[in-house]
């Protein structure tokens, strides 16, 4: 065991005894608060990923921290083969907030996204009357809801599903933002869901068109198909909304929810839907040893608690607003495009003199504020919510001056 180990030191270690399977930006983190995160040599950044949107409360927010202190004290674990004293206040607390009847509690955003499709096909069978094996629910080009099997059977992205097949069958795709192709798609009457990403993070911050999610709807409802909503990094206030469905006043058959539900301090995800749909799952036919374990619920509604006492959604519609003016105002032909809705935003980045959003992500590291890409050319901004006005123009000098230095 290595004490106070250097950046260098913890790098080749999980190097050499953990599996490649990441490509982290070279910094290493040992302690966060609020907006910022620090290296293990002290040196302090602003976050502006937010761990994919999870920590959109901040980092170790005390409300959050203390509810698990409290609860790991009490009781951590039980399954679901007892009850527990927690479970039934986070069901009733989460099913209220989000104005839903039921709430199947999981861990971890991926395995949200599995219960949907498991819950969409039991419906389709039960309610709409799709023969056995048959059920198909449309996915979108540039999806990306984890990577089980299920998740990259749905995917375009060869980096996600090359080497790993044969893949599930029963999903099809279609493009995104496309409603006379999602129209087409649901005329089979097999197809029992639609599942789809208000907006697409991993594929680049993607926002579809003013009215395409309303719309989407009401081609679903048309031909009683589930609109299922992956909510997964949009939702809980990162777009200034509390769900973004919600800037287009749709409320969705299914919604998924995950990462900022559990505040970054302990997974924790959920699936709404009403009884019509939840109830066709019976006992002993989905599960999960550690969903709905009293430590996660405790967290999760104290996340929850933070979002709406600190009015997190507002801030986040605010403040959004503020950003993606200052990163409009960049002067550099290295942004190609501004996109993104609340906090949630990303700029795509053109080469220029053989450097590329890598080594732009690289030097807004070495000058203080973490991003990364995502496919190669997009930079995500997405600072925790609890950022104020002043952090957020700071940040917005150190990314002008950053990308203005590659000219």
């Amino acid at each position: 065991m290595i004490d106070h180990m250097n950046s260098t030191q913890a790098m080749e270690l999980e190097e050499k005894y953990g599996a490649h399977n990441y490509h982290p930006l070279p910094v290493v983190l040992s302690k966060g608060e609020g907006v910022y995160v620090w290296d293990v040599e002290g040196k302090r950044y602003y976050d502006f990923l937010s761990a994919y949107s999870a920590v959109n409360q901040g980092h170790c927010h005390p409300k959050i921290v203390q509810a698990l202190k409290d609860q790991a004290d009490k009781l951590t674990l039980t399954s679901r083969a007892f009850f527990n004293d927690v479970l039934g206040e986070y069901c009733q607390y989460m099913t209220s907030y989000f104005g839903y009847d039921k709430v199947l509690p999981m861990n971890t955003g991926v395995e949200g996204g599995e219960t949907a499709v498991k819950l969409c096909r039991k419906w389709g069978y039960e309610k709409k009357g799709i023969s056995e094996n048959q059920a198909k629910i449309i996915f979108v080009n540039g999806n990306f809801w984890g990577r089980t099997l299920s998740a990259i059977s749905t995917s375009d992205d060869p980096h996600s599903y090359e080497g790993f097949g044969p893949y599930m069958p029963g999903f099809d795709r279609i493009p995104y933002n496309d409603l006379a192709a999602l129209e087409k798609a649901l005329e089979d009457p097999n197809v029992a869901g639609f599942m789809v990403e208000p907006i697409q993070g991993e594929a680049g911050v993607v926002v579809p068109d003013e009215g395409y999610l309303n719309k989407a709807y009401a081609l679903c409802n048309k031909r009683n198909v589930l609109f299922i909503a992956d909510e997964v990094q949009t939702g809980i206030a990162r777009t200034g909304k509390l769900i973004a469905c919600e800037h287009e006043n749709v409320r969705p058959d299914i919604l998924i929810l995950g990462k900022a539900l559990s505040g970054g301090v302990f997974p924790v995800s959920a699936v709404l839907a009403d009884d019509e749909i939840m109830l066709c799952i019976k006992p002993g036919e989905h599960g999960s040893t550690f969903g709905g374990n009293p430590l996660a619920c405790k967290v999760a509604m104290a996340a929850l608690d933070v979002v709406r006492d600190e009015n997190l959604a507002e801030r986040a519609e605010e403040l959004g607003k503020t950003l993606r003016a200052e990163l409009e105002g960049i002067d550099s032909d290295m942004i190609t495009l501004v996109r993104g809705k609340g906090l949630l935003n990303a700029i795509v980045i053109k080469e220029k003199n053989g450097k590329n959003a890598w080594d732009v992500c690289v030097a807004l590291k070495e000058n203080g504020l973490l991003a990364k890409p995502t496919h190669g050319d997009i930079i995500r901004f997405a600072p925790p919510l609890v950022i104020t006005e002043e952090q957020l123009f700071e940040c917005c000098d150190i990314i002008r001056k950053t990308i203005e230095s590659f000219s």
